[in-house]
């Protein structure tokens, strides 16, 4: 098995934590958020904490209530009806759901095909159950992130199982487009490919894009799994609540992956998580909106450096190779000189990934990311011409 390799997140953190001088750090190296929960989450926490289905094993793969909620969330978005019953798994997090997938789909030296760059986390996922990851690039085009679908066609080969794929995707903010999804799915139905979508952050989409689900396609249903959590876009990062959707001929084995990875959903979290998914999502809107006021606040003070424009998500990326600096140095010279916790893109894709330091915007308000110019032209990031 490939060598399973750190996000870099908790080097730069510890660093960040040690620094002092001319600035307050700004925290953009980690998904944490300063955003509000929504609102039935606290209350609903600490009314439940003392009831006995808190403090129980059972069920282990979720209460039907909250898998019934999350059966209904997804009717609305993907536009098919998934069985409470045995096509929903309730998981500790999105992360867990993905390693269940995983575990129940991929053979030793079966091919995952990802982006570059990708969530480390799923790339390390792949490695851990004895998969191969097999990168797709994102090119950048006009300023945006763009599928480079010549390449995903490549990618596919004999040994591939399934592609694992997230939009908008992290770090690097990229939506795929409709020609986009019915490329990867022409792929999966004429290859006998297995999808994996991990939709954590399918509604923080900006500039009025709207929200593509890749069930809608023909034929999708019956191979895909979509890995959901309330971690993205319900803020709710410590509640530990995920889930995986499909049908039954999956789950079942991604059901029995979960019982003896983790045996059962975090107990307190599940009547705030039933209550959330059944109130007024309105709230994920009103939070799309501050992050992108967040991501212009970044591109119009940093116009001029090689960033590319996210259509949605929480981060964004900066290609410091273009500018002539190791993303590695840059992310030093960053904290060091700038007070900007960053982190370097190694091992979260391939040659693209590589590039780039990530910016997250989720828990920097505006006025804080207004700075930004100051500090980087501190830490001697400027534009090679100017």
């Amino acid at each position: 098995m490939e060598a399973v390799r750190g996000f870099g997140i908790d080097k730069v953190a510890h660093s960040a934590d040690r620094i002092t001088g001319r600035w307050p750090v700004l925290r953009l190296e980690n998904l944490d958020t300063d955003l509000p929960l929504p609102p039935e989450a606290v209350p609903v926490t600490a009314a439940a904490l003392t009831t006995p289905p808190a403090n129980s094993w059972l069920p282990f793969t979720g209460d039907e209530d909250l898998r019934a909620a999350i059966a209904d969330v997804l009717a609305d978005r993907a536009g098919h009806r998934y069985d409470p019953g045995d096509e929903v798994v309730v998981t500790s997090g999105g992360t867990e759901a993905a390693l269940d997938c995983l575990l129940a789909t991929i053979d030793p030296g079966d091919e995952v095909v990802l982006t570059d760059p990708t969530y480390a986390g799923l790339v390390n996922r792949v490695r851990l159950v004895g998969g191969v990851p097999r990168f797709v690039p994102y090119l950048v085009v006009d300023g945006e992130w763009r599928l480079d679908r010549d390449a995903l066609a490549a990618a596919v080969g004999p040994k591939t199982r399934a592609l694992l794929l997230m939009s908008p995707s992290m770090p690097s903010g990229a939506v795929l487009d409709h020609d986009d999804w019915r490329a990867v799915c022409d792929l999966c139905r004429d290859r006998d490919l297995i999808l994996i979508y991990d939709s954590a952050m399918e509604s923080l989409l900006f500039d009025g894009r709207e929200l593509i689900h890749p069930v809608r396609e023909p034929g999708m249903a019956e191979r895909t799994l979509v890995i959901g959590s309330l971690s993205k876009e319900f803020r709710m990062i410590g509640w530990r609540v995920g889930w995986v959707a499909g049908p039954r001929s999956l789950v079942e084995h991604v059901g029995w992956a979960h019982v003896y990875n983790t045996t059962t959903p975090v107990g307190i979290a599940r009547a705030a998580a039933t209550a959330v998914l059944r109130g007024d999502h309105k709230h994920i809107a009103t939070s799309a909106a501050e992050l992108q006021r967040r991501r212009d606040t970044i591109l119009s003070g940093l116009s001029g450096l090689p960033l590319v424009r996210p259509g949605g998500g929480w981060s964004l990326l900066l290609d410091t190779v273009a500018l002539g600096v190791d993303p590695a140095d840059a992310s030093r010279a960053l904290l060091r000189e700038g007070a900007v916790a960053a982190t370097p893109m190694t091992g979260w894709g391939d040659a693209v990934a590589a590039r780039h330091v990530r910016f997250v915007f989720s828990a920097e308000p505006v006025d804080r990311l207004a700075t930004l110019p100051e500090r980087l032209a501190a830490a001697g990031l400027a534009p090679r011409n100017g």
